[in-house]
């Protein structure tokens, strides 16, 4: 085995295992807002409202609305249980670059 193909078992073990960790550990997110109707309180993200949407939208624009999802979307991936997958993903990916760099040197 050379170089790449130990350093690609090593990323794959350690991501898989702080993956793993991470999202059986991790807790989610509190919720930001809460609405009462009756007597029961429910979680509701205010930004995802339609007058927030509409009034984004008004200033900037349908590109604003479309990075405005893209930027939560993105800041979602490193929260929570979320964070877990995410970090077993990118370990899995930089995982099989490695082996494929490896392959490619073996030639």
């Amino acid at each position: 085995m050379d170089r790449f193909s130990i350093a690609a078992l090593f990323v794959l073990a350690v991501g898989l295992g702080a993956g793993v960790t991470i999202y059986f550990i991790a807790e989610e997110p509190a919720p930001s807002a809460y609405t009462l109707v009756g007597e029961t309180a429910y979680a509701y993200d205010p930004t995802m409202s339609k007058t927030y949407v509409s009034q984004l939208q008004r200033f900037g624009g349908r590109t604003a609305v479309l990075f405005d999802e893209f930027n939560r979307w993105f800041s979602s991936l490193w929260l929570g249980r979320t964070l877990g997958i995410t970090l077993v993903c990118l370990s899995v990916g930089v995982a099989l670059v490695l082996f494929w760099i490896a392959r490619r040197a073996a030639r």
